[in-house]
Protein backbone atom coordinates (compact mmCIF):
# COMPACT_ATOMS: atom_id res chain seq x y z
CA UNK A 1 0.00 0.00 0.00
CA UNK A 2 1.34 3.33 -0.81
CA UNK A 3 0.38 6.62 0.81
CA UNK A 4 0.11 9.42 -1.93
CA UNK A 5 2.78 12.24 -0.20
CA UNK A 6 1.60 15.54 0.70
CA UNK A 7 0.88 18.33 -2.10
CA UNK A 8 2.16 20.96 -0.29
CA UNK A 9 1.47 23.59 -2.04
CA UNK A 10 -2.19 22.47 -2.85
CA UNK A 11 -2.71 21.86 1.00
CA UNK A 12 -1.51 25.48 1.47
CA UNK A 13 -3.41 27.08 -1.22
CA UNK A 14 -6.57 24.90 0.09
CA UNK A 15 -6.44 27.05 3.95
CA UNK A 16 -5.32 30.38 2.40
CA UNK A 17 -9.05 29.81 0.37
CA UNK A 18 -10.44 28.64 3.86
CA UNK A 19 -8.93 31.56 5.06
CA UNK A 20 -10.55 34.40 2.86
CA UNK A 21 -13.78 32.39 2.75
CA UNK A 22 -13.79 32.77 6.91
CA UNK A 23 -12.60 36.73 6.63
CA UNK A 24 -9.74 35.75 8.87
CA UNK A 25 -7.48 37.95 6.75
CA UNK A 26 -9.85 40.96 7.47
CA UNK A 27 -10.89 41.09 10.84
CA UNK A 28 -12.55 44.18 11.54
CA UNK A 29 -16.11 42.39 10.94
CA UNK A 30 -14.91 40.26 14.00
CA UNK A 31 -14.06 43.59 15.77
CA UNK A 32 -17.47 45.01 15.06
CA UNK A 33 -18.79 42.16 16.13
CA UNK A 34 -16.67 41.89 19.44
CA UNK A 35 -16.89 45.16 21.00
CA UNK A 36 -20.22 45.75 21.50
CA UNK A 37 -20.19 42.33 22.95
CA UNK A 38 -17.15 43.69 25.51
CA UNK A 39 -19.38 47.33 26.60
CA UNK A 40 -21.88 44.70 28.05
CA UNK A 41 -19.50 42.37 29.77
CA UNK A 42 -17.99 45.49 31.10
CA UNK A 43 -21.08 46.80 32.68
CA UNK A 44 -22.70 43.72 33.76
CA UNK A 45 -20.08 42.53 35.18
CA UNK A 46 -19.49 45.86 36.67
CA UNK A 47 -16.26 46.18 35.68
CA UNK A 48 -14.92 42.91 36.70
CA UNK A 49 -16.08 39.82 34.21
CA UNK A 50 -14.66 36.72 34.85
CA UNK A 51 -11.59 36.10 32.51
CA UNK A 52 -12.97 32.86 31.79
CA UNK A 53 -16.44 34.07 30.35
CA UNK A 54 -14.85 37.09 28.90
CA UNK A 55 -12.13 34.64 27.04
CA UNK A 56 -15.16 32.02 25.58
CA UNK A 57 -17.27 35.13 24.35
CA UNK A 58 -13.88 36.15 22.79
CA UNK A 59 -13.63 32.55 21.22
CA UNK A 60 -17.21 32.23 20.65
CA UNK A 61 -17.56 35.75 18.72
CA UNK A 62 -14.51 35.11 16.35
CA UNK A 63 -16.11 31.46 15.30
CA UNK A 64 -19.74 32.10 15.01
CA UNK A 65 -18.21 35.48 12.37
CA UNK A 66 -16.41 32.89 10.47
CA UNK A 67 -19.33 31.01 10.57
CA UNK A 68 -21.43 33.73 9.75
CA UNK A 69 -18.97 34.70 6.93
CA UNK A 70 -19.17 31.12 5.62
CA UNK A 71 -22.96 30.98 5.19
CA UNK A 72 -23.02 34.86 3.72
CA UNK A 73 -20.91 33.08 0.99
CA UNK A 74 -23.15 30.36 0.46
CA UNK A 75 -26.28 31.92 0.16
CA UNK A 76 -24.50 34.88 -1.99
CA UNK A 77 -22.31 32.75 -4.44
CA UNK A 78 -24.54 33.33 -7.55
CA UNK A 79 -23.69 37.15 -6.38
CA UNK A 80 -20.88 37.53 -5.68
CA UNK A 81 -19.25 37.24 -9.18
CA UNK A 82 -21.11 40.06 -10.45
CA UNK A 83 -19.85 42.36 -7.84
CA UNK A 84 -16.51 44.01 -8.15
CA UNK A 85 -15.23 43.88 -4.53
CA UNK A 86 -16.54 40.28 -3.83
CA UNK A 87 -15.85 38.61 -7.53
CA UNK A 88 -12.86 37.17 -5.99
CA UNK A 89 -14.23 35.29 -2.43
CA UNK A 90 -13.46 31.64 -2.86
CA UNK A 91 -16.90 30.63 -3.53
CA UNK A 92 -17.45 32.74 -6.71
CA UNK A 93 -13.95 31.62 -8.01
CA UNK A 94 -15.13 27.81 -6.90
CA UNK A 95 -11.64 27.70 -5.23
CA UNK A 96 -14.09 26.28 -2.29
CA UNK A 97 -16.69 23.98 -2.93
CA UNK A 98 -20.59 24.25 -1.60
CA UNK A 99 -20.15 21.26 0.05
CA UNK A 100 -16.79 22.32 1.71
CA UNK A 101 -17.98 25.42 2.72
CA UNK A 102 -20.64 23.64 4.42
CA UNK A 103 -18.77 21.38 6.13
CA UNK A 104 -16.62 24.17 7.37
CA UNK A 105 -19.62 26.20 8.34
CA UNK A 106 -20.89 23.05 10.57
CA UNK A 107 -17.70 22.48 12.51
CA UNK A 108 -17.45 26.27 13.25
CA UNK A 109 -21.23 26.83 14.49
CA UNK A 110 -20.97 22.90 16.97
CA UNK A 111 -17.49 24.17 18.27
CA UNK A 112 -18.72 27.70 19.10
CA UNK A 113 -21.75 25.80 20.50
CA UNK A 114 -19.11 23.53 22.74
CA UNK A 115 -18.54 26.76 24.22
CA UNK A 116 -21.57 27.89 25.15
CA UNK A 117 -22.36 25.08 27.02
CA UNK A 118 -20.35 25.66 29.50
CA UNK A 119 -22.48 29.23 30.27
CA UNK A 120 -25.71 28.92 31.64
CA UNK A 121 -29.48 28.20 30.30
CA UNK A 122 -30.12 31.41 29.48
CA UNK A 123 -27.00 32.20 27.72
CA UNK A 124 -27.63 28.83 25.91
CA UNK A 125 -30.98 29.49 24.63
CA UNK A 126 -29.90 32.82 23.09
CA UNK A 127 -27.40 31.57 21.39
CA UNK A 128 -29.89 29.35 19.10
CA UNK A 129 -31.21 32.97 18.47
CA UNK A 130 -27.44 34.14 17.76
CA UNK A 131 -27.57 30.96 14.97
CA UNK A 132 -30.68 32.02 13.03
CA UNK A 133 -29.54 35.64 13.14
CA UNK A 134 -26.19 34.46 11.65
CA UNK A 135 -27.92 32.30 9.05
CA UNK A 136 -31.13 33.87 7.88
CA UNK A 137 -29.37 37.73 7.57
CA UNK A 138 -27.90 36.71 4.15
CA UNK A 139 -31.22 36.21 2.87
CA UNK A 140 -32.52 39.96 4.43
CA UNK A 141 -30.35 41.49 1.53
CA UNK A 142 -33.48 39.91 -1.44
CA UNK A 143 -36.88 41.64 0.53
CA UNK A 144 -35.40 43.69 3.60
CA UNK A 145 -35.62 47.10 2.70
CA UNK A 146 -32.49 47.83 5.21
CA UNK A 147 -30.94 44.67 6.41
CA UNK A 148 -28.26 46.50 7.80
CA UNK A 149 -30.85 46.95 11.49
CA UNK A 150 -31.19 43.13 10.85
CA UNK A 151 -27.28 42.80 11.07
CA UNK A 152 -27.60 45.40 13.96
CA UNK A 153 -29.72 42.30 15.66
CA UNK A 154 -27.05 39.20 14.52
CA UNK A 155 -24.45 41.59 15.53
CA UNK A 156 -25.41 43.03 19.44
CA UNK A 157 -26.92 39.13 20.35
CA UNK A 158 -23.68 39.45 22.12
CA UNK A 159 -25.40 41.85 24.47
CA UNK A 160 -28.31 40.17 26.12
CA UNK A 161 -26.06 36.60 26.08
CA UNK A 162 -23.71 38.55 27.76
CA UNK A 163 -26.12 39.83 30.76
CA UNK A 164 -27.65 35.88 30.74
CA UNK A 165 -24.42 34.99 31.31
CA UNK A 166 -23.01 37.05 34.01
CA UNK A 167 -26.66 38.35 36.09
CA UNK A 168 -28.60 35.77 34.66
CA UNK A 169 -31.12 38.37 34.12
CA UNK A 170 -31.31 40.59 31.25
CA UNK A 171 -31.96 44.34 32.18
CA UNK A 172 -33.96 47.25 29.92
CA UNK A 173 -29.96 48.22 29.92
CA UNK A 174 -29.15 45.54 28.11
CA UNK A 175 -31.85 45.93 25.35
CA UNK A 176 -31.37 49.77 25.00
CA UNK A 177 -27.65 48.42 24.44
CA UNK A 178 -28.97 46.11 21.68
CA UNK A 179 -30.99 49.24 20.16
CA UNK A 180 -27.76 51.36 20.09
CA UNK A 181 -25.99 48.70 18.32
CA UNK A 182 -28.71 48.55 15.77
CA UNK A 183 -28.00 51.79 14.89
CA UNK A 184 -24.32 51.92 14.58
CA UNK A 185 -24.57 48.89 12.30
CA UNK A 186 -26.38 50.59 10.13
CA UNK A 187 -24.47 53.73 10.35
CA UNK A 188 -21.40 52.17 9.61
CA UNK A 189 -22.84 49.48 7.36
CA UNK A 190 -24.21 51.92 5.22
CA UNK A 191 -20.80 53.48 4.46
CA UNK A 192 -20.16 49.65 3.40
CA UNK A 193 -23.00 49.37 0.96
CA UNK A 194 -22.39 52.67 -0.69
CA UNK A 195 -19.04 51.09 -2.25
CA UNK A 196 -21.45 48.39 -3.67
CA UNK A 197 -24.66 50.73 -4.33
CA UNK A 198 -24.02 50.27 -7.82
CA UNK A 199 -23.47 46.78 -8.23
CA UNK A 200 -26.39 45.80 -5.71
CA UNK A 201 -28.66 48.19 -8.19
CA UNK A 202 -28.27 45.82 -10.88
CA UNK A 203 -28.05 42.43 -9.35
CA UNK A 204 -31.29 43.36 -7.13
CA UNK A 205 -29.73 43.46 -3.80
CA UNK A 206 -31.59 45.52 -1.34
CA UNK A 207 -29.58 47.92 1.16
CA UNK A 208 -29.57 51.19 3.11
CA UNK A 209 -27.43 53.25 0.46
CA UNK A 210 -30.42 52.24 -1.92
CA UNK A 211 -33.40 53.08 0.66
CA UNK A 212 -31.54 56.60 1.91
CA UNK A 213 -30.52 57.27 -1.58
CA UNK A 214 -29.18 61.32 -1.50
CA UNK A 215 -29.95 61.20 2.28
CA UNK A 216 -27.58 58.62 2.69
CA UNK A 217 -25.13 60.60 4.63
CA UNK A 218 -27.56 62.30 6.64
CA UNK A 219 -29.02 59.41 7.39
CA UNK A 220 -25.90 57.88 8.33
CA UNK A 221 -24.84 60.52 10.82
CA UNK A 222 -28.43 60.61 12.55
CA UNK A 223 -28.18 57.21 13.18
CA UNK A 224 -24.66 57.80 14.97
CA UNK A 225 -26.56 60.63 16.90
CA UNK A 226 -28.92 58.40 17.43
CA UNK A 227 -26.47 55.74 18.46
CA UNK A 228 -24.49 57.72 20.95
CA UNK A 229 -27.65 59.79 22.81
CA UNK A 230 -28.78 56.02 23.55
CA UNK A 231 -25.99 55.48 25.16
CA UNK A 232 -25.65 58.74 26.88
CA UNK A 233 -29.00 57.94 28.59
CA UNK A 234 -27.41 54.38 29.87
CA UNK A 235 -24.44 56.27 31.30
CA UNK A 236 -26.50 58.59 33.36
CA UNK A 237 -29.10 55.76 34.14
CA UNK A 238 -26.47 53.57 35.55
CA UNK A 239 -24.52 56.47 37.49
CA UNK A 240 -21.44 56.08 35.30
CA UNK A 241 -17.90 57.98 36.01
CA UNK A 242 -17.23 60.73 33.76
CA UNK A 243 -14.42 58.46 31.58
CA UNK A 244 -17.61 56.36 30.04
CA UNK A 245 -18.72 59.91 28.77
CA UNK A 246 -15.09 61.30 27.82
CA UNK A 247 -15.04 57.89 25.70
CA UNK A 248 -18.56 58.57 24.55
CA UNK A 249 -17.24 62.09 23.24
CA UNK A 250 -13.97 60.57 21.30
CA UNK A 251 -17.00 58.59 19.63
CA UNK A 252 -18.72 61.29 18.78
CA UNK A 253 -15.45 63.35 17.29
CA UNK A 254 -14.66 59.95 15.23
CA UNK A 255 -18.58 60.00 13.75
CA UNK A 256 -17.63 63.89 12.79
CA UNK A 257 -14.54 62.69 11.02
CA UNK A 258 -16.75 60.34 9.18
CA UNK A 259 -19.05 62.98 7.76
CA UNK A 260 -16.07 64.38 5.81
CA UNK A 261 -14.56 61.00 4.62
CA UNK A 262 -18.38 60.15 3.07
CA UNK A 263 -19.25 63.70 2.31
CA UNK A 264 -18.59 63.10 -1.15
CA UNK A 265 -19.32 59.40 -1.65
CA UNK A 266 -16.05 58.46 -2.97
CA UNK A 267 -15.64 54.46 -2.69
CA UNK A 268 -12.50 54.13 -0.98
CA UNK A 269 -12.76 57.14 1.43
CA UNK A 270 -16.79 55.38 2.29
CA UNK A 271 -15.21 52.16 2.91
CA UNK A 272 -11.98 53.88 5.10
CA UNK A 273 -14.97 55.09 7.45
CA UNK A 274 -16.69 51.55 7.60
CA UNK A 275 -13.37 50.32 8.30
CA UNK A 276 -12.40 53.20 10.82
CA UNK A 277 -15.38 52.45 13.39
CA UNK A 278 -13.35 49.70 14.83
CA UNK A 279 -11.66 53.00 16.89
CA UNK A 280 -15.46 54.24 17.60
CA UNK A 281 -15.96 50.79 19.32
CA UNK A 282 -13.05 50.55 21.29
CA UNK A 283 -13.22 54.46 21.91
CA UNK A 284 -16.88 53.25 23.77
CA UNK A 285 -15.23 50.31 24.96
CA UNK A 286 -12.29 52.44 27.20
CA UNK A 287 -14.65 54.44 28.01
CA UNK A 288 -16.51 52.14 30.37
CA UNK A 289 -13.30 50.51 31.17
CA UNK A 290 -11.28 53.23 33.00
CA UNK A 291 -14.92 54.15 34.33
CA UNK A 292 -15.49 50.63 35.90
CA UNK A 293 -12.17 51.36 37.75
CA UNK A 294 -13.31 54.30 38.92
CA UNK A 295 -15.87 53.07 40.62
Amino acid sequence: MTIEPIDWPKLSAKLDAYERLMRLDKPIGILLLLWPTLWALWLAGEGRPHWLIVAMFVMGTILMRSAGCVLNDIADRKFDAHVERTQQRPLATNEVSVKEALILALILVLSAFAIVLHLNKPSILLSFAALFLAASYPYTKRFFAIPQAYLGIAFGIGIPMAYAALTNIIPLVAWLLLVANIFWAIAYDTEYAIVDREDDLKIGIRSSAILFGRFDVLAIMACYLIMLSILVFVGVHLGLQWPYFIGLAAAAGIAVHHYFLIKKRERAQCFRAFLHNNWLGLAIFLGIFVASKLG
